[in-house]
């Protein structure tokens, strides 16, 4: 039989960065959206926002009419994207393989251990609390929707487990709107033949629904019968890692750039392992200052992924251009031959999260 599947997720995510990044903002209502000049559209908000009447794809102006108090942030996507790769990499801690569902949401695979389902999920919204300020929670269950399902009912408590021996308990009076598949024409559809949870929809039978819906109404009759995916398909990683800075000023003196170099390698450190990778190749780029570019590379023997080794790296890539003769503008370092660390790179600390 195979293991439960656990979906997580921070509702709201958006909203809930925001909240995270400035304590300020705690108890106050959070919305994320558009510039409400340009008629700009609600993306996300919080809990106490929904509560106020605020919806997404709403106006950010009429949201403000419902939500007086709330506090109207632009969305920021770059914020997001480092928040989700933060999430995941806690989240790797828990789990064999991670399957992104959206930013702030992935399926877990969790390795059989002496923990419970609900232990472990405990550990986690404990861990993504602790260390981002974010409010995770977990549903766990035997395919994809239904643990999603269970992640949407969790309540107060942050977490629902959906057991094998109680599908039907939990299908039968679930609103067929809620199955996967099932948008309002289809919902409508199935009103009219007086189907309105998913316990009336197996009642109905096999025949029925297959004249009414044909091979779609199949589909929906199966995930109210629990049918559905039971994989986690761990997705690949990113081949390549960049990161650059544009020169405040053009300089020739290659002693400026020893700065710039070590603050580059600091980010790279922190993007390879927020992913867990170690980089088998390196590259420099460099734009000097009549816009022509260059760019020097070479590959390693080991895996790197520490600011000091990739520092060195790229000290001595620098020593292969005209760094020092032409001024520069630009400087750019670059992780590619991405792969999880062997056994003998392992170390600990290697991959720890820094505030």
């Amino acid at each position: 039989m195979s293991r439960p599947i656990v979906y997580a997720d921070v509702p709201a995510f958006y909203a809930e960065v925001e909240r995270a990044r400035d304590p300020a903002l705690a108890e106050r209502p959070v919305i994320v959206g558009g510039d409400p000049r340009k008629k700009g559209l609600v993306q996300a908000a919080t809990a106490d926002a929904v509560a106020a009447g605020v919806y997404v794809g709403m106006a950010v102006l009429d949201a403000l009419e419902r939500c007086p108090h709330g506090r109207a942030l632009r969305t920021d996507m770059g914020r997001y994207r480092d928040a989700d790769k933060r999430l995941r990499a806690v989240l790797a801690r828990f789990a064999e393989r991670i399957e992104p569902a959206g930013l702030g949401a992935a399926y877990l695979a969790v390795p059989a251990a002496d923990q419970t389902i609900e232990q472990r999920a405990a550990c986690l919204r404990l861990a993504v609390a602790d260390e981002l300020r974010l409010p995770l929670r977990i549903g766990s269950a035997p395919v994809k929707f239904l643990a999603q399902l269970a992640a949407q009912d969790a309540g107060v408590a942050g977490i629902r487990v959906i057991e094998r021996s109680v599908l039907r308990e939990f299908l039968d009076p679930l609103p067929v709107s809620r199955l996967p598949g099932v948008g309002p024409n289809t919902a409508a559809r199935l009103g009219e033949l007086g189907i309105r949870t998913a316990g009336e929809l197996v009642a109905t039978g096999r025949d029925r629904i297959e004249q009414a819906l044909g091979n779609h109404g199949l589909a929906v009759l199966a995930a109210a019968l629990g049918q559905g995916d039971d994989r986690v398909r761990a997705a690949s990683h990113p081949q390549s890692l960049w990161q650059e800075v544009t020169l405040g000023e053009e300089t020739a003196d290659r002693s400026q750039l020893a700065a710039p170099l070590r603050g580059l390698a600091e980010r790279l450190e922190r993007a390879l392992g927020l992913e867990g990778l170690v980089a088998r190749r390196l590259a420099l780029k460099v734009r000097y200052a009549d816009g022509e570019r260059a760019t020097r590379s070479v590959s390693v023997d080991r895996g790197l992924a520490s600011a000091h080794d990739l520092l060195g790296v790229a000290l001595a890539l620098l020593e292969r251009t005209e760094a020092g003769i032409r001024p520069l503008r630009l400087l750019g370092l670059g992780a590619s031959a991405l792969e999880r660390p062997r056994e003998s790179e392992r170390q600990l600390g290697l991959f720890d999260e820094r505030a």
